[in-house]
């Protein structure tokens, strides 16, 4: 009995891992339910050099962080790997205003501001328009919930 017991923990353990988070956990960066790809698979550095949301393509890829980032261009990957942080979303590509509101929500890459060199994701158009409103006051929030949120 004894031998079971043990070897059902040992399976739970290698199965859900030692220090397994919570399920209400969320990842640290957003990419949807069975994905690894970050930013929806958006280029993060069309944000920056071409002003518009952009669709990466699988040619060009790279991983940071553990996550798959797409880009449009060998020169966009090119940037993206010389400075990661440059290009990546705040608050992990999740929706900036929940973020700021206390909570986590998917972001719809089409729906972007790029502050103070930073890139910022929302939910939607309704919700890009209530982040409008004060953009500072939610980028504090945010910072203050971030990464606490992606625990509660």
């Amino acid at each position: 009995m004894r031998k079971l017991l043990a070897a059902l923990a040992v399976s739970t353990v290698a199965t859900f891992g030692v220090a397994a988070p919570a399920y209400a956990d969320h990842a640290p960066v957003y990419t949807g339910l069975l994905s690894r790809v970050a930013v929806s698979g958006y280029d993060p550095v069309a944000y920056f050099t071409d002003g518009r949301p952009v669709r990466g393509t699988q040619q060009f890829t790279t991983t940071h962080g553990g996550y798959e980032y797409r880009f449009a261009s060998v020169e966009h990957l090119a940037a993206f790997r010389a400075n990661p942080a440059r290009y990546v979303p705040q608050y992990g590509g999740y929706c900036a205003w929940a973020v700021s509101q206390g909570y986590t929500a998917s972001a719809d890459p089409t729906n972007w501001r790029i502050v103070d060199g930073k890139l910022y994701l929302n939910y939607n158009d309704e919700i890009q328009e209530r982040w409008a409103r004060d953009i500072p006051g939610h980028i504090r929030s945010a910072n203050a919930n971030w990464p606490s949120v992606l625990s509660r």
